[in-house]
């Protein structure tokens, strides 16, 4: 599993397609919104504004891992490395983890990078920084149980990369991290406080402004770990079939 994981994690570091939809989109949307949302308005109502764009777009983009985490599974499949990893003594459960835990650390790493930016660029307040890192845990373990649950789950690419905008975008839409949910119609609001975007959105800010309360950051945390256990039991479920889908 360590061998997996350490080559894996190389690769992907290496990868500048990765890097850009990690780290270079996300601070060039974050940039380009906050000049657009700023214009013209007072000191305090600017920094409001940043302390949301800069946690609403790093929950947002946080997502896009999903894409290479099923570029990732569909290529070992179909070029047989699925078939040949099966075949050695290697147990299934750290194949799994050998490609997934490399992408817990990629995204890790893009939260602390977005939030650094954030606070050297923008002077964000980062009042609770250990409440900061467990809920930056949490959303990681979410996104990326989701990712390889449905790495394991799509039949192609295109197909992973069409609901990974769909959950993303959809999701940044719903939530609030691109308009405050309390702007959207009662319907969309009631939707949006479904998905664990607008969740983590919420504590983030709160932890960031020094107001986080223990019931609600342990509401969100239970939410998000529900939503990403019972993507990693869809995971487990459907490897059986991933593996009868390789090719040998």
């Amino acid at each position: 599993m360590n061998a997996i994981m350490i080559v894996e994690l190389k690769k992907h570091l290496k990868d500048r397609g990765l890097v850009f939809w990690m780290l270079i989109l996300p601070i060039l949307f974050t940039v380009l919104f906050i000049s657009i949302f700023t214009a013209g308005v007072d000191d305090a109502t600017r920094q409001e504004v940043i302390q949301s764009i800069v946690p609403g777009y790093v929950v947002m983009f946080v997502f896009f891992i999903m894409i290479s985490m099923v570029q990732v599974f569909i290529k070992d499949r179909d070029k047989g490395m699925t078939t040949r990893m099966a075949s050695t003594p290697l147990k299934s459960y750290s194949y799994l983890l050998g490609k997934w835990l490399p992408f817990i650390y990629i995204v890790l790493i893009q939260i602390i990078v977005l939030f650094l930016f954030g606070r050297l660029v923008y002077d964000i307040s980062l009042g609770e920084p250990i409440t900061l890192l467990i809920l930056s845990l949490s959303i990681t373990f979410t996104v990326t149980a989701i990712g390889l649950a449905m790495a394991l789950t799509v039949s192609t690419e295109n197909m992973g990369i069409a609901i990974t905008q769909i959950i993303a975008l959809g999701g940044a839409m719903l939530s609030g991290l691109w308009v405050p949910l309390e702007m959207m119609p009662d319907f969309m609001q009631t939707i949006g406080r479904l998905l664990p975007q607008y969740w983590a959105h919420q504590s983030f800010q709160d932890a960031m402004a020094g107001t986080t309360q223990v019931p609600e950051l342990l509401q969100t945390l239970a939410i998000l770990f529900a939503v990403g256990f019972v993507a990693f039991i869809i995971a487990i479920i459907r490897y059986p079939y991933f593996l009868k889908r390789a090719v040998s």
